[in-house]
């Protein structure tokens, strides 16, 4: 990671530490990894910072379609959900006294209902049957 000038968009020693072991879905000497990946994820973050398309990524990083493809290998895993997240926060309530995982949680009726019911509908459902008979009404 040592090769270029950093942008200001680079992760730190101590960040690329912690997230590291969360990135690496194969061996750090597998045959197919032909790219760092702390500057993979340098990549992505310049990405996300700058809201730049990937076709625009700096020529200092690996190519794009190289960086592209390993954030959708990572969005696919969940990394970033399901693990980075929860280590993270764990971490930070360990930092603030707390014990890593919380004793309780409040979800409120919306929270509740409203991810579950907008996954069932589908986007191309016909309106009802009662719908269509009040618009035929006016």
């Amino acid at each position: 990671m040592d090769s270029r000038k950093p942008y200001p968009s680079d992760i730190g020693a101590e960040e690329w530490a912690f997230v590291a072991p969360y990135l690496a879905l194969i061996r750090r000497d597998a045959p197919q990894r032909d790219h760092d990946l702390g500057e993979v994820f340098d990549a992505l973050r310049r990405i996300l910072r700058t809201g730049a398309p990937w076709q625009m990524l700096p020529h200092d990083f690996p190519p794009w379609e190289a960086a592209y493809q390993q954030t959708q290998r990572w969005l696919v895993a969940g990394v970033f959900e399901a693990n980075l997240v929860h280590a993270l926060r764990e971490l930070l309530r360990l930092a603030a006294g707390r014990k890593a995982r919380p004793s309780a949680a409040i979800k409120d009726s919306r929270t509740l209902h409203s991810p579950r019911r907008a996954a069932t509908v589908p986007a191309t459902t016909a309106p009802s049957a009662s719908v269509a008979r009040r618009s035929m009404r006016r």
